[in-house]
């Protein structure tokens, strides 16, 4: 099927790209790198290159202490990552899983007894590498890969590998519809229930159209979750997603609001007319940060809204919930009906302290159905979560935190549970 975004993407890269990068507000603007083989001098340049060539959510790292400055500065080149430790304690009905504290995986058959769990990680420790060539100039080109050790035994799970070249990033990364700068800070690696948060195999193009308005659009690969029935089964999909979005910074970009879109197409197999058909999914987002006047508090905000969008805000990922069974209709599926959310501030003391408190909610509206893979009373409704953390930087490279969460799932039948986890970490960059 021939795609009419590409010739768009491709004839957009013809020109050059002036995009400024939008990094996420814990980061900051400043700062050094200490080059190899240039007597430990600093260089602010190296630094902005690597933070404009990362990832922008918390968490994602993306300069290193050290790195590898080319001949007449042609290239630069840095490896590093972070060793990070976690020591928790949840109760309630606990999540067993150190790393993500997910509300849609809050057990509901939790045996008496084990209402309280003892864990501890250093599965979110993570490697990258972050390399620029020609910087500074309109032929500039990023290669970024990275990742961690959250698989089956710490294996290693990679999170991102993508090249930019002249606005267009091609690779695997976070989605073009997710607004990663505007996730509020957690120990918590997954993070808020309604963030919208997904990394695709994608390719994206995005421009700067003034020194406040930026814009991108992009292709990429679906991952749909859908909820079959007798007379329907899963396909291959053969329709790419398209996300796009439009940008107004302010305050030299620290402040900014983004209107995000999404239209995708699931596929599936009506076994009942033995053909395929299509369903029409999409979404909005409105999502951003900004400091409040000239106090050291920071808002962190969204808001998402769509049919056949499950996918994207996290906590819905993987319930089934793009597409569910339509009623009275055997062989037909639709879209499912779903929202996400958060709001959060952060308060910073200081240059070596910070503290933030956020709360989110999701909810899906699958409608009723008699028969599905999952039984509709057993389906996702809503949950609720609730953050509050502190963080401490001991010395440079070196940050403890201590953070509560609280999570409550509710299922269509009006059954719920909870948990409560206390979270600690110790984390050193390199």
């Amino acid at each position: 099927m021939k795609n009419p975004i590409l010739p768009l993407i491709c004839s957009l890269t013809m020109a050059p790209a002036i995009l400024s990068a939008q990094n996420h507000p814990t980061v900051p603007d400043e700062g050094e790198v200490k080059i190899i083989f240039d007597a430990g001098k600093p260089d602010e340049k190296v630094y902005d290159a690597f933070i404009e060539n990362a990832p922008k959510r918390f968490n994602e790292p993306g300069v290193p202490r050290f790195a590898i400055k080319g001949k007449d500065n042609k290239f630069y080149l840095g490896i590093g990552g972070y060793i990070k430790g976690v020591g928790l304690f949840d109760w309630g009905n606990p999540i067993h899983n150190p790393n993500d504290f997910t509300t849609a995986d809050i057990p509901f058959d939790t045996p008496k007894g084990d209402g309280g769990l003892i864990q501890g990680s250093f599965g979110q420790s993570t490697i990258f590498v972050n390399f620029v060539a020609l910087p500074g100039t309109k032929n500039k080109v990023g290669a970024y890969i990275s990742g961690k050790f959250t698989g089956p035994g710490n294996a290693f799970c990679l999170n991102h590998a993508y090249i930019t070249y002249r606005g267009l990033t091609v690779g695997h990364t976070s989605s073009l519809f997710e607004d990663g700068a505007a996730a509020p800070p957690t120990i918590d690696s997954e993070g808020p229930c309604g963030l919208v948060g997904a990394t695709n195999n994608l390719i994206n193009y995005q421009q700067s159209f003034s020194s406040r308005i930026k814009g991108g659009i992009g292709i990429e690969l679906p991952d749909p979750s859908i909820t079959t029935a007798a007379g329907t089964r899963t396909v291959t999909q053969r329709i790419p997603d398209i996300p796009a979005y439009i940008q107004y910074s302010w305050d030299n970009g620290s402040g900014w609001l983004r209107l995000s879109a999404i239209m995708r197409n699931t596929q599936y197999r009506d076994l009942i007319k033995d053909k395929n058909r299509n369903v029409t999914g999409w979404g909005v987002q409105l999502s951003g940060s900004s400091a409040l006047g000239t106090t050291p508090l920071r808002a962190y905000y969204q808001a998402a809204y769509g049919r056949g969008i499950g996918g994207y805000i996290q906590d819905l990922a993987g319930l089934g919930l793009d597409l569910s069974p339509k009623a009275g209709q055997e062989g037909h599926l639709e879209s499912v009906k779903a929202w996400g959310g958060y709001a959060g501030l952060q308060y910073t003391f200081s240059p070596k302290v910070f503290a933030s408190v956020s709360y989110s909610h999701s909810r899906a509206y699958a409608p009723r159905y008699m028969d599905g893979s999952t039984p509709w009373d057993e389906q996702y409704k809503y949950a609720q979560y609730v953050s509050a953390n502190v963080f401490y930087t001991i010395i440079p490279g070196l940050q403890c935190g201590v953070e509560y969460l609280y999570g409550r799932r509710v299922n269509m039948d009006g059954a719920s549970r909870h948990d409560n986890r206390i979270n600690t970490m110790l984390q050193f960059s390199f």
